[in-house]
C-alpha cells in the first residue's frame, strides 16, 4: 500500500556535515505511517504508487526537495485521500533517483532540516505544503555524561543486533552531537510516535534527554526478556 524503506546505504549517513541547500517555501509531502526522518541522516525508499512516482518526477525536475511526514492514527480508512499528518517533519534533498523500467523508483533522501506546515495544498495527485524551516540552536552542546550513557546503550544494542552495522560509526569521538543523536533516534527500537516525539524536541540536548528517558523505560520493560530483541 505504501513505500517501504529499503536496506540502508553505507556509513555515509554519519560521515560529516550537510552542506546548506535551498529549500523551497512550498514542498511536496510524502506521508507514511511508519517512517520518521531526521536531519543529517539518509533515508532510502522504494516508490511505487502512481501519485508518488509523479511526486518524485516533479521534485527531481524542480526543487529537489521532499518533506517526509508521519500519518496520524486512523490513517488506514483515508489513505487513498489525504489523512491527517503531524505538522512537524523533516525535509530531504533527493541525493539519488534510480528509475526502474516499470516506472517505480529507488530514491535516497538526505535529511536537511525540520519543517513546520503552515498550509496544505491538494491540487495535484499528491499533497504539497507551505512550510517554514525549524533549525535547532547549534550552540547547545550535549552533556558529556549523557553522551557516555547513550554510547553505552549503543554498545549494548550492537551486541544484540547484528543488523545494526551502520551504527558502529557512531562510536567515533569526532561524530557531532546532532548526527549522533539523530542517528540513534533513527535506528534504535522506538515506535513512530516515539520518534515523532524525539523529532519535535526543540534542541539536540532535549532530544537526547527524551531518548534517554525512552531507553530507560524500554529497558525497564524488557528487563529479564533477553535484551533488545
Amino acid at each position: 500500500m505504501f513505500p517501504e524503506p529499503e536496506r540502508e546505504p553505507s556509513n555515509r549517513e554519519f560521515s560529516g556535515k550537510v552542506q546548506p541547500f535551498p529549500v523551497p517555501e512550498r514542498i511536496p509531502l510524502f506521508p507514511l505511517p511508519n517512517v520518521v526522518f531526521f536531519p543529517k541522516t539518509y533515508l532510502p525508499l522504494h516508490v511505487f504508487e502512481p501519485r508518488y512516482r509523479q511526486m518524485v518526477a516533479d521534485a527531481a525536475a524542480t526543487g529537489q526537495c521532499i518533506g517526509m511526514a508521519l500519518l496520524k492514527e486512523g490513517w488506514e480508512e483515508q489513505y487513498e485521500g489525504n489523512p491527517p499528518i503531524f505538522s512537524v517533519g523533516c525535509v530531504g534533498r533527493l541525493a539519488s533517483v534510480q528509475m526502474l523500467p516499470d516506472g517505480r523508483s529507488n530514491i535516497l533522501l538526505q535529511g536537511l532540516e525540520r519543517y513546520e506546515i503552515h498550509e496544505e495544498f491538494f491540487e495535484k495527485s499528491y499533497r504539497e505544503a507551505r512550510v517554514t524551516l525549524k533549525p535547532r540552536d547549534g550552540s547547545l552542546s550535549l552533556d558529556q555524561a549523557l553522551r557516555r550513557y547513550l554510547l553505552g546503550v549503543l554498545e549494548e544494542y550492537l551486541k544484540a543486533d547484528e543488523e545494526a552495522s551502520p551504527l558502529h560509526s557512531l562510536i567515533r569521538p569526532d561524530v557531532s552531537d546532532e548526527v549522533f543523536v539523530n542517528s540513534l533516534s533513527t535506528y534504535l527500537d522506538c515506535t513512530p510516535l516515539e520518534k515523532q516525539f524525539l523529532l519535535e524536541a526543540e534542541h539536540v540536548p532535549q532530544q537526547a534527554r527524551r531518548l534517554s528517558d525512552l531507553i530507560q523505560f524500554k529497558l525497564a520493560e524488557r528487563r529479564g526478556a533477553g535484551g533488545w530483541g
